[in-house]
């Protein structure tokens, strides 16, 4: 395989500071869930506004046009920056560069960290906010209560029917609390989960000369990934030491996952 090298287009203005503790999803696996808080699961960058700055998860600030968050609250938001289906790219690509086009870019918030009440209670505050400060590129993400777990089957089912990506499930009784909770459930056909590259199979026949796969390592342990890659992918693969995201459906006898296709490399 050809030598690559691979090209770094992430731009950021400072260091990172401290990260947020954020609330972080497990995989809902036939838990209970009624009662819950049901919204869709939107496939954008995650973002948390901390009164004056918006950071990414690993604490980097995003450099937003000018004058994007001065209708923000003065308290901290967690949500998703976002735009619409289907266009996680394009959004990935507009915030993390200096001179992105923002123009559609919304926050879509899921939670108001540091208010009062439950759930509902906390996201009420935001939405008082915004009928006075209508300009503020910010949506609250509706809740809808799910009676019980076939409600929310048959939610997925009406949110991937129109080209989303799954379900967030949430106890809507608890304060927001970070770290990886079982309270908030990602509900979807295929899982997503994250590993870190080890190492890159040089591709054969069309791919000659290109990748063919990596072999990706975490706390499954170490399989290989061949399919997902689109050709820039291929030219262009995920650094070794990198960490990517990647989809499956279930896992091997061995513990491994189960038909793991690339989706993308995880920004900072």
């Amino acid at each position: 395989m050809k030598a690559i090298i691979p090209v770094c287009t992430l731009f950021f203005i400072s260091a990172p500071a401290p990260a947020a503790d954020l609330l972080l999803a497990q995989e809902f696996k036939g838990q209970n869930v009624g009662g819950w808080a049901m919204s869709e699961k939107l496939d954008g960058v995650r973002a948390y506004w901390d009164g004056k700055r918006l950071l990414s998860r690993q604490g980097y600030a995003f450099t937003p046009p000018a004058g994007y968050t001065g209708a923000f609250p003065p308290y901290p938001l967690d949500g998703e920056l976002y735009s619409s289906r289907g266009r996680f790219e394009q959004i990935s690509a507009a915030v993390r560069k200096g001179s992105g086009d923002w123009h559609g870019i919304r926050l879509h918030v899921f939670d108001v960290p540091q208010a009062q009440g439950n759930l509902y209670r906390r996201l009420a505050v935001l939405q008082r906010w915004l009928k006075s400060h209508p300009d503020a590129p910010i949506v609250v993400i509706p809740q809808t209560p799910a009676r019980d777990n076939a409600h929310a089957q048959a939610f997925l089912q009406q949110i991937e029917a129109a080209g989303g990506e799954g379900v967030m499930l949430r106890n809507p009784n608890l304060p927001y609390a970070g770290g990886r909770s079982s309270q908030l459930l990602k509900l979807k056909s295929a899982h997503d989960e994250e590993c870190t590259v080890t190492r890159h199979h040089a591709g054969k026949g069309k791919y000659a000369g290109k990748l063919g796969a990596i072999s990706c390592k975490n706390r499954h342990g170490e399989f290989r990934i061949g399919s997902g890659f689109k050709d820039a992918d291929r030219n262009n693969p995920p650094p070794i030491g990198s960490t990517v995201t990647y989809k499956y459906r279930g896992f091997t006898q061995k513990g491994t996952p189960r038909f793991a296709t690339f989706l993308r490399i995880r920004n900072k």
